[in-house]
């Protein structure tokens, strides 16, 4: 069993160092796109989620290695593995993201990415505390029982996440034609973290963009619509525990609050902005309405969801500081 390191831990200097090449260029050049307490708060809900991973991260490993012992077929580690395994972590991922969006409850860990309202390479750290406890994991064991060895999968899915870290930009415009066709890149990253009616709920991918094509999920960018970031309503706070926990105390009151077991399970499973009583807009809702205003046709596909936490309909905090 070969040794593999973890491609998150030796990306950690470049990490820094674009994160202060990019502030250098915002400076220069557009001042608006860094907010010292978005930074901050990004950080710290870094570091956060590092020392959540690490608290939680035996408790995966042993499961994967569970789960492994019950597999299909011994794959090994034989070279065309890696990238056999890369394609098929990347369609998990997807599944998982887009699932994310699609369910409260694995929305209420999700939600902490989107919550900022800038898209610089400082958001991509903004990541979550709870992501074993919304059991997101579940979507990699598939790749376990196929016959993936463990480790290699952990070493696929780290190089996954290195990858996105490069898309959180507006320094890049867009990339090469045929690139821009095949991977995910700034622009199609942009409109996922987008709240324009026009962008919600789309480019679920991690590094492949052509599963959203395929699963017709894809938006692409475009310049008379720029994108506007954050979540449908947002935390108006930069409050680190607030942003990290604020949809699950949205989902406790709702559950406390709903009447009958039915509607208290589906404010957990429906989609984020569902409600009992209709009181609420869902995406799909915003994205329906605003396709009949402007005439166009609204894919089933691409129905959309946001954040139902009544606490998210605050005002917005500035756009710089």
């Amino acid at each position: 069993m070969p040794d593999l390191p973890d491609p998150v831990d030796l990306a950690i200097p470049a990490f820094v160092l674009l994160v202060l090449a990019e502030m250098l260029v915002a400076r220069l050049k557009d001042r608006r796109r860094y907010c010292p307490k978005d930074t901050l708060t990004s950080l710290g809900l870094g570091f956060g989620s590092t020392i959540a991973g690490i608290l939680s991260g035996g408790l995966v490993v042993a499961l994967a290695m569970w789960v492994h012992q019950f597999a299909l077929f011994d794959i090994g580690y034989a070279w065309w593995v890696f990238p056999v395994a890369f394609v098929l972590d990347d369609l998990a991922y997807y599944v998982f993201h887009r699932s994310a969006h699609r369910v409260r409850w694995f929305w209420a860990s999700h939600v902490i990415h989107h919550s900022s309202q800038h898209y610089n390479l400082s958001t991509a750290l903004r990541q979550t505390w709870t992501g074993f406890f919304s059991l997101g994991f579940l979507f990699r064991l598939p790749l376990f029982l196929i016959g993936f060895p463990p480790p290699l999968v952990f070493f696929v899915a780290g190089v996954n996440l290195v990858y996105q870290f490069w898309i959180h930009t507006e320094t890049i415009g867009r990339m090469p034609r045929w690139f821009e066709a095949v991977m995910n890149t700034p622009s199609h990253h942009r409109v996922h973290h987008a709240t324009n009616a026009r962008y919600l709920d789309a480019n679920y991918a991690g590094v492949f963009i052509v599963w959203d094509k395929l699963f017709g999920t894809f938006v692409a960018e475009r310049d008379d619509d720029r994108p506007r970031y954050g979540i449908v309503r947002n935390l108006g706070s930069f409050n680190i525990l607030w942003a990290a926990t604020h949809e699950w105390i949205g989902i406790a009151k709702d559950v406390w609050r709903a009447p009958g077991w039915r509607n208290k399970l589906n404010y957990m499973i429906r989609e984020p902005g569902w409600s009992h009583d209709g009181s609420r807009d869902t995406s799909a809702m915003i994205k329906a309405r605003w396709a009949a205003k402007h005439g166009e046709a609204q894919d089933a596909w691409t129905s959309s969801t946001s954040s139902s936490s009544a606490e998210d309909r605050a005002a917005a905090p500035p756009r710089a500081a």
